[in-house]
């Protein structure tokens, strides 16, 4: 507990009930921000231990499931409080993980790997699957409202809501299926001579006692982003909205 991976958590969860439903001041509202970028970092940091112990590829849904809870608390906190102002704000953030990931990540890779071994060496199958999968839930929620002609604007109507839905469900189920169970080695990484690398031997998986203790100290990690979130998200709203300028004339 002397660690701040391990103390932060703890103090993100204990922070809240000092800061809910209160309109705080911005001298104050400075430290559960740092508290909160901390816990980020920490829920971050007991996701990677938790991946380590369980595995490839159930280490990457560890991690994806840890940053998709904290962008959707943050989403959902800030839309509650923006009001209509905030009504395209998780269209907005969707499109932007999109476009980090595929151009920043996915180009940052390739680039760096070509740079360190001449050939970014990685799995076609894993790779083709995965960059599919988000181009057509993408383009399904994304693209494909721009051409409906049920509502005015980019909108889906109620049936088409529950079709993208239903649709992006089935979708990421199966993509969850052959990632765990069918096609499994596809997601694992490879050597240059295309052999499928079933155990990582850079560092040696943490024991079940450090990997349960870093799964309890990731979900007080999570609760600590939400309730944080949810008490600086009025001050952060009030700082970035516009005053209300009225212009007079006298003639």
């Amino acid at each position: 507990m002397t660690q701040w991976t391990a103390a932060t958590p703890v103090v993100a969860v204990l922070l809240p009930a000092f800061t809910w439903g209160r309109s705080l001041p911005a001298g104050i509202v400075v430290l559960p921000t740092l508290v909160l970028a901390v816990s980020v970092l920490a829920a971050v940091h007991h996701a990677e231990v938790v991946a380590h112990r369980v595995g490839e590829p159930f280490g990457s849904l560890v991690l994806a499931v840890a940053v998709t809870v904290i962008e959707v608390a943050l989403i959902v906190t800030l839309m509650i409080d923006g009001g209509d102002k905030s009504a395209t704000l998780a269209r907005d953030t969707v499109f932007a993980a999109v476009m980090i990931t595929c151009n920043g990540v996915v180009g940052l890779s390739l680039l760096v790997g070509s740079l360190r071994h001449g050939t970014a060496v990685f799995n076609p199958e894993g790779t083709g699957a995965a960059l599919a999968t988000v181009a057509t839930l993408a383009t399904l929620s994304l693209v494909l409202p721009t051409f409906t002609t049920s509502a005015r604007g980019p909108e889906f109507s109620t049936v088409q809501l529950t079709f993208a839905a239903v649709s992006s469900l089935i979708l990421y189920g199966l993509f969850i299926t052959t990632l765990t169970v069918r096609h499994r080695d596809y997601f694992l990484p490879i050597t240059r001579q295309g052999e499928v690398i079933t155990s990582e031997g850079h560092a040696h998986a943490p024991s079940a006692r450090t990997a349960l203790l870093g799964l309890g100290l990731l979900g007080m990690a999570l609760i600590g982003v939400v309730g944080l979130a949810e008490g600086v998200s009025p001050t952060v709203e009030s700082a970035w909205r516009p005053p209300d300028c009225t212009t007079r004339s006298s003639v």
